[in-house]
């Protein structure tokens, strides 16, 4: 589940860095969604990113007894992961990835692994 304000932060974070896409984690509790952490795209772009940050922040993230997701946001496409998602899932391979679409505020989760898999959404588009 992604709690409104947490989604909020997603969707403000992605319309502050068009026209490229943004990225940062989604700190996960179980199964809920407690914190996102805005990034930098190393490679600004409005087809791929490249997640970037601070070395310390990363550390206190990684003490606390929470599991990280991918979040990226796509410009002007559907909330999926797009060939080059797939091609460059790298560390997220078969862990929680997350799509934010600007251009039709949607939301949506994967696994990406020897196949791509939607992850179902508790809450989405501006429920909860």
């Amino acid at each position: 589940m992604i709690p409104a304000a947490v989604r909020a932060s997603i969707a403000e974070h992605a319309r502050t860095e068009l026209p490229n896409e943004a990225c940062g984690l989604l700190l996960l509790e179980g199964d809920e969604a407690v914190e996102y952490v805005p990034a930098e795209n190393a490679s600004p772009s409005p087809y791929y990113f490249e997640l970037r940050l601070d070395p310390l922040v990363w550390a206190d993230l990684g003490d606390r007894d929470l599991e990280q997701a991918i979040v990226h946001s796509h410009v002007s496409s559907e909330p999926r992961p797009s060939r080059t998602d797939v091609e460059r899932i790298g560390l997220w391979r078969d862990r929680p990835y997350v799509i934010y679409s600007v251009r039709l505020d949607e939301l949506a989760a994967w696994r990406i692994g020897d196949s791509v898999v939607g992850i179902p959404l508790a809450q989405d588009a501006h429920e909860a």
